[in-house]
């Protein structure tokens, strides 16, 4: 029997383990090793006082039928209403014989996707839409200079060595600047032209002012089959309490089958002989526990992978500086419970409360530091203890760990964010009931500085025959959920078949049409 020693318990190191257990012919001991003692990774569903948070917002929805299918079999889609299906009187294409989520838990929700962008103290629609709404925001001579400045970057293409040009040459420099510079920049602490066009072809690729006009004349003729991009979807699945629901059940399913799943165990050391992995030490809180293995499944940091190998004598200096330069951004959430937001819901889309309907509202705004606004009451009723009386949001901030924003204390981190809100006028300062802040480190894989070696840690990686690198940290890949599971069934089959060229992992969300088809 071979043991495969999966690191991480997010999506891509469950995902992987499921698919090796499911196969009863398949003569497999599988231990997964996790950190933490939560499973999902950064799509775990954070508990709080009778609330949930969702860190960083995890719509599921995939154009590869195979995930929709597989998160299905996991949690079967609703066939009755929601609690606010039914309060609001929705319709709702509910799965035939599906369960009821106001008597069963174990159910995704079919929700519906509404986005806006905050940017001059006016709210867009998100993607932008060409409506009448959108041109008395940004006024008509402001449409007009955009009208021209996009056909100007279709006449005269640019180089796409860096993100500022993939956005440019995709929606015009005026409408790059609007909308699109001042994010990129917030997220990630770098300018656009500083950043890998990489991370454009993997996040948006598809998405332009065409892709725009194409799903907007979709939707007036009607036409019920057509290519949507992912940014242009209307709805989507979402467990009835949050991405870390599902996880939670898969980890049950796995140990279900006789998989093992060993939490608070944190990888330290990766030990390597004759261009093997032979076995990895953890950090139990409790002392040191090495674990031998057969094949090895990698979704932690490439930075900590390399930089933990021991016995590696064909580590170059040029490899080990690479990966020690590999940058990533890290994320902080602040949750608050509000009794009200003041912000008028303008939307036909009717809501408890007369809330806005968002689910997620980007910031563009200079003057905060504030990234995104999620409202869970729009993701999932279930997500807020009184959701008839009460908003829970949660605020995302983009940082370094270790800057003065990660460091601040909670008091000081959440009157900051209370702060921001009050000027941008989306609460009033005593709407406040509650808060709660979260951290997450290396939630982003970044695309500068050591990230242009990718491809010479890429073929160091491949060239240890038992190590299958998978998912979004450990392929330093800014993957969507459905890409970094989609990665984990890939390396899974390979090893099913012993084959050892990994390169069709590698691949996965970064062929142009992959995952393009629905």
């Amino acid at each position: 029997m071979k043991r495969i020693v999966i690191i991480g318990g997010g999506p891509a190191g469950l995902t992987a383990a499921y698919e090796l257990l499911k196969n009863k012919t398949d003569d497999y001991e599988v231990v997964v090793l996790e950190e933490s003692d939560t499973l999902g990774g950064i799509s775990q569903t954070v508990h709080y006082e009778g609330n949930r948070m969702d860190i960083g917002g995890h719509r599921f929805f995939s154009k590869d039928d195979t995930i929709m299918n597989w998160w299905k079999e996991i949690l079967p889609l609703q066939g009755r209403p929601a609690y606010d299906d039914i309060i609001l009187k929705k319709k709702k294409a509910y799965s035939k014989g599906g369960p009821d989520p106001e008597r069963v838990d174990d159910v995704m929700l079919l929700r519906e996707r509404v986005s806006r962008i905050y940017y001059n103290n006016t709210f867009f629609d998100y993607p932008v839409t060409l409506s009448m709404k959108t041109i008395r925001g940004m006024g008509l001579l402001a449409t007009l200079h955009a009208g021209f400045s996009y056909l100007g970057a279709c006449l005269h293409k640019r180089k796409e060595t860096n993100l500022e040009n993939f956005y440019i040459n995709r929606f015009g420099k005026v409408l790059y600047r609007m909308f699109f510079e001042g994010y990129t920049e917030k997220l990630w602490g770098r300018h656009p032209s500083e950043i890998s066009a990489d991370w454009g072809s993997q996040r948006v690729k598809g998405l332009s002012i065409r892709a725009v006009i194409g799903n907007m004349f979709g939707k007036l003729f009607h036409r019920k089959k057509r290519r949507v991009e992912t940014s242009l979807i209307e709805e989507f699945l979402y467990p009835k309490y949050g991405p870390g629901q599902l996880w939670e059940t898969v980890g049950k399913k796995i140990e279900a089958m006789g998989g093992v799943i060993r939490q608070r165990h944190h990888v330290t050391k990766i030990n390597v002989n004759d261009g093997r992995i032979s076995s990895v030490v953890c950090d139990t809180g409790r002392g040191d526990m090495t674990i031998d293995g057969d094949i090895f499944m990698s979704s932690m940091p490439v930075k900590e992978l390399i930089e933990g190998m021991e016995g590696a004598s064909t580590i170059k200096p040029e490899i080990a500086k690479a990966a020690s330069t590999l940058p990533y951004r890290d994320f902080v959430t602040v949750g608050l419970l509000v009794n009200k937001l003041d912000l008028v819901n303008e939307t036909d889309r009717k809501t408890i409360g007369n809330i806005v309907p968002d689910c997620w509202i980007y910031v563009q705004e200079r003057s905060v530091k504030l990234g995104r606004i999620q409202i869970f009451n729009n993701w999932s009723p279930y997500l807020v203890k009184d959701p008839d009386h009460t908003v829970w949001i949660g605020l995302e901030y983009f940082c370094n760990e270790g800057d003065e924003f990660w460091n601040m204390s909670e008091e000081d981190c959440v009157s900051y964010a209370v702060k921001e809100l009050c000027q941008m006028g989306v609460i009033e300062k005593d709407a406040v009931l509650d808060s709660h802040r979260v951290q997450v480190k290396k939630a982003y894989p970044a695309y500068f500085d050591g990230y242009s070696h990718m491809n010479e840690l890429v073929k160091f990686l491949d060239g240890f025959e038992n190590l299958y690198c998978i998912g979004r940290n450990g392929m330093h890949r800014y993957n969507n959920m459905d890409h970094s599971m989609a990665t984990a069934i890939e390396a899974v089959k390979l090893i099913q078949k012993g084959e050892k060229d990994k390169s069709s992992v590698w691949r996965v969300n970064t062929e142009a049409d992959y995952h393009e088809k629905k």
